[in-house]
């Protein structure tokens, strides 16, 4: 009885852990599809620059006037003009924005119940916004920019007549210099004079507290304005790096044609090699010497705006021409390079173009071992354009005489 018992519990534990395992595997079996969305490229030429590009060192001088609290016993109380010497150094971390820092160094005149005369030593951090390449684009050659800028820094003055000042120092005197902190803003007129040097013209106002003067009275505010001009020096030029994700789009489309035109020539040959095998056996065949086709150049280089120098992207290209080259020994290649006609003078871009077709010259030859004298160089700047596309004109191309 009791062993009967114990085989229809079992039987009934059996039922139960079966029906877990099928529900469970009723469970595991379900799995959602993914759904794959296409993130949209916006074909839109982006700017940027290396943090090692784009440094500048200036220097300037001009006049200065303080705006703050005076007058002199007698009513005919003036502003005072005085020089002002600046010098600085920034980066343009953008074509559209950039920084710096800069000194000024120079002497206060001032009036306060008599003639005074102070020095004066400030120092700035800038932020700079190129408008014009905001609104028309960036373009390193660009002559005429005008550029706001607002910034902060500090003031050191000294050599005030403590018997005019109203600052007490806390030792029983009155206070003969200030640390004051400004705010600023301005306009700087840029003149590029070369790849290198730029003259510029600019107007700059300094908001001080009260106590710029070492005299508390009157306005809260007071103000120094100062207007300046003088040279400023690009080390290394002005760069930027463009970048566009659709720009290679022709190029690729017309590498898939190629290669769709080989699959059609690769399909007749199949068709052919088929027919002959249907006529097998065939005659003995006597071997020839092979003989190497000379077949047109397709390969191009192409390159980043004002730049001469091959991709690592390009530099495939170069190699497979010189492996052409190699295996037709006889066959001699012109190296045509272009430039696109929206970006420099023509006679800057026939120098680039030549640099171009330079530079592929120099790795066939140096690079890949082609004798140079197969090579030949002909440098169509922007005047002939090969496309219609303004981009894709920044190219090599390997034509055969």
């Amino acid at each position: 009885m009791k062993k009967n018992l114990l085989l229809a519990i079992a039987g009934v534990g059996g039922m139960l852990l079966s029906s877990n395992y099928a529900s469970a595997q009723d469970a595991v079996g379900i799995v959602e599809e993914s759904v794959i969305t296409e993130v949209p490229v916006e074909c839109k030429t982006n700017y940027s620059t290396s943090w090692k590009d784009n440094w500048f060192i200036q220097l300037g001088a001009g006049v200065q006037i303080p705006y703050v609290d005076h007058y002199l016993n007698k009513g005919d109380d003036k502003r005072h003009i005085t020089p002002v010497y600046n010098v600085g150094f920034g980066h343009w971390f953008s074509p559209y924005l950039g920084f710096r820092v800069t000194g000024y160094y120079g002497r206060l005149h001032l009036d306060w119940g008599k003639y005074n005369k102070a020095n004066m030593a400030n120092a700035n951090v800038d932020l700079m916004w190129d408008m014009f390449n905001s609104f028309a684009g960036p373009n390193p050659n660009r002559v005429f920019s005008i550029i706001p800028f607002v910034g902060v820094g500090g003031t050191y003055t000294w050599g005030f007549d403590p018997s005019l000042a109203t600052i007490p120092d806390g030792d029983g005197h009155h206070k003969t210099k200030q640390w004051t902190l400004p705010v600023s803003a301005g306009l700087q007129l840029r003149f590029a004079l070369c790849k290198y040097v730029d003259f510029f013209a600019e107007g700059r106002v300094n908001f001080y507290g009260d106590e710029f003067n070492n005299v508390v009275s009157g306005d809260p505010i007071e103000a120094n304005v100062s207007v300046y001009g003088g040279f400023s020096f690009n080390i290394g030029g002005r760069n930027y790096s463009a970048y566009n994700p659709c720009e290679y789009l022709g190029y690729i489309n017309t590498l898939n044609n190629q290669v769709n035109d080989l699959r059609g020539q690769l399909a007749t040959t199949a068709a052919a090699l088929a027919a002959a095998e249907a006529q097998l056996p065939c005659p003995e065949v006597v071997e020839q010497e092979a003989i190497v086709i000379q077949t047109p150049i397709l390969a191009s280089v192409r390159f980043k705006i004002d730049s001469a120098r091959i991709s690592n992207e390009e530099m495939v290209n170069v190699y497979n021409v010189a492996e052409y080259m190699k295996a037709n020994p006889n066959v001699t290649v012109t190296v045509q390079g272009y430039a696109d006609k929206d970006t420099g003078t023509a006679a800057y871009n026939m120098e680039l173009s030549q640099r171009r077709a330079q530079a592929v010259v120099d790795a066939l030859v140096n690079k890949y071992g082609v004798d140079s004298s197969r090579l030949t160089i002909n440098a169509n700047g922007s005047d002939t354009q090969p496309y219609s596309e303004n981009n894709w004109n920044r190219i090599v191309i390997f034509t055969q005489p």
